[in-house]
């Protein structure tokens, strides 16, 4: 009987022990790491990467000098510069806007057995689809314009003349690529829920 006191006593001093502070003040970050929320700040990130690409288009256009040619080849190559910005510009703001509704698919698996898995093959297909729509868009416009404005200039970029053409095909097997194979990985996972769920009927 004493022994059963006991027992009592000291479950009940260790459950409120457990919860004072000192065994509850990392509860945000487990539950943080444990229910897959940590996997919205991928989603984040690159939405603020996506607004910044239009950015990152000025510092490459005066690394390369861009602006220099301009005093032998004319201004037609500054008016294809900013055309070009335009469309960086744009693909950057679909890319933001990629990223940020599917932030929502996080909430949709993180309540699942399996977590880690189809969310990162969902992260791994919208990479897949806003690299694609960058290649896309600024090969599409910055080739197109490069033809007409800055031809001599667009000669010397690798493959230059074709980006007009080169540009959407390869964003098209870009997109493909990463969804295909972002697919293949979520069957995986599709098969061992089926498997569970048999074993559990």
């Amino acid at each position: 009987m004493s022994d059963s006191n006991e027992k009592k006593s000291l479950s009940g001093v260790l459950e409120n022990l457990e919860k004072t502070p000192f065994f509850t003040f990392s509860k945000p970050y487990l539950d943080f790491i444990g229910k897959g929320t940590m996997f919205s700040l991928v989603y984040y990130l690159m939405a603020i990467v996506s607004i910044l690409v239009p950015f990152a288009f000025i510092i490459w256009a005066i690394q390369e000098g861009i602006f220099d040619y301009a005093s032998y080849m004319g201004a037609g190559i500054i008016v294809w510069f900013i055309i070009t910005w335009f469309f960086a510009a744009f693909a950057g703001w679909i890319g933001f806007q990629l990223w940020w509704a599917r932030k929502s698919q996080v909430t949709e698996v993180k309540e699942s057995e399996f977590v880690a898995i189809p969310i990162c093959a969902d992260i791994f297909r919208t990479f897949g689809e806003w690299l694609g729509t960058l290649i896309a868009v600024i090969g599409f416009g910055g080739g197109l314009f490069g033809l007409i404005l800055a031809n001599e200039f667009l000669s010397t970029v690798p493959g230059g003349s074709a980006l007009v053409i080169a540009g959407p095909v390869v964003g098209f097997f870009t997109i493909l690529f990463f969804r295909l194979v972002a697919e293949g990985i979520k069957i995986f996972v599709s098969i061992a829920n089926s498997c569970r769920d048999i074993a559990k009927k």
